[in-house]
Parts: structure tokens; sequence; C-alpha cells
């Protein structure tokens, strides 16, 4: 029952870990303007995601363009492009393995070792998932802070967090939990089965051989 409730729990965050990973894939909120002038009035907003930049007139009017060419964005935000696309196709992945896991646990309980197997590769892919978000996650934060704290910087190119960032970070705790509770259900299912099974081997050996007479052990009690 525990194990069920613990395979459930790791399925919903693993869920929920790739809803996030996919909105954070395409929302523009990456990159957000600071007002840091004391202008209480505030006209735009300025939006910079990985795909398109957005601008908000008082919050009523917003506008959205994609970059024009790939070959003129900057290294970086490329490099976050493919990182990012491939954690949302991992994540649907793995999201699948973990239900194929949790229906073959369900349906099949005579072969523990199966069930590891495909539970360790539904925990192995959620957290290699949460890898491949954290990398330009944490990159664009620490950039963003570092921008905003540097006087060379003026003060209208300096960004704020957005809120993609805050959807990345969540996810990927979610996937990393998910992760850990798959890997910690396959030791629990690895160890169980070599306990419910200990003399297999042996039985083995003492099975007699039909197609070449008595076996080792017939000769050894002899």
């Amino acid at each position: 029952m525990a194990c069920s409730v613990l395979q459930i729990t790791g399925l919903i965050f693993g869920g929920v870990g790739m809803v996030g990973t996919l909105a954070a894939t395409v929302m523009p909120q990456w990159r957000v303007s600071a007002y840091i002038d004391g202008n209480i009035v505030v006209f735009e907003t300025i939006w910079e995601g990985l795909w398109m930049d957005c601008i908000s007139h008082l919050g009523t009017r917003l506008q959205c363009k994609f970059y024009d060419s790939v070959l003129a964005l900057p290294p970086p935000l490329e490099v976050f492009r493919a990182l990012m696309c491939l954690a949302a196709v991992l994540s649907i992945i793995s999201f699948l393995m973990a239900i194929a896991g949790v229906k073959y646990t369900h349906r099949t309980k005579e072969d523990p070792q199966g069930i590891s197997i495909s539970i360790l590769a539904a925990g192995v892919a959620f957290l290699l998932t949460s890898i491949l978000i954290l990398i330009p996650v944490s990159w664009t934060g620490a950039s963003i802070i570092h921008d905003f704290y540097d006087p060379k910087v003026p003060v209208p190119l300096k960004r704020e967090l957005g809120a993609a960032l805050y959807v990345g970070w969540v996810s990927v705790a979610l996937l990393i939990t998910a992760g850990a509770m798959y890997c910690s259900f396959w030791c629990w299912a690895d160890s169980s089965s070599k306990s419910r099974y200990p003399l297999l081997s042996r039985h083995r050996l003492l099975k007699p051989d039909f197609a070449g007479g008595p076996s080792l052990s017939v000769h050894a009690y002899v």
C-alpha cells in the first residue's frame, strides 16, 4: 500500500513538473524590465523570453514579436533553447515511462526485477530532465542578478527575474522529488527480490539434468 502511494505521488509530481517544463519553455517572462528610477507611472513592461519579446502597455495591450533570425541570436540563448526543448521532450517521455511503470507494477507482482527496471528508468529520466532545466534557468537568473547590481549596465537595460524562471525552479524541485521517489522504490524492489528468492541459484544447481543424466549434486551425495 505504501509503495502504491509512493508511486502515485511521484507520478503526480512528475506530471506537474512536466507541465511546468512545457510552460517555462514557451513563456516570454524570462527577463522582465526593472524600474528603479522611482517613477510612479509606468507605461510599458518589457518581457524577454527564449522565443519572443513582448511589450505590455498599461497592462491592457500586449504586443509580442518572435525573434527575426536564429543565427543572429546570442550563443547562450541558442543553447538555452536547445536544452529546454530537450528537457520538454524528455519530461514527456519520463512521464509516460512512469505511467507504464505504475501500471506494470499493479498488473505484475511476480516479477520484481522487471518492475524495478521500469521504475528505475523513469526515475533516472526525471532526474536528467531536472538537470537540463536547471542549467538555463539558473544561468539566466545569475546573469540577471549580476547585471542588476553592475553599475556599468545602463538602467534601461537592467532586468528582473521573470515568472518563467520561478516556474522552472519549481519544476526542477518536483522532478527531482519524483526521480528520488522512483529511484528509492527501485532500491526497495531490488532488495525485496533478492530477499524473496535467495536460494534460486541453489535450486537450479540441485535440479536434475534430464538430458545428460544426473546432475553434479547427485554425484556429490553418492
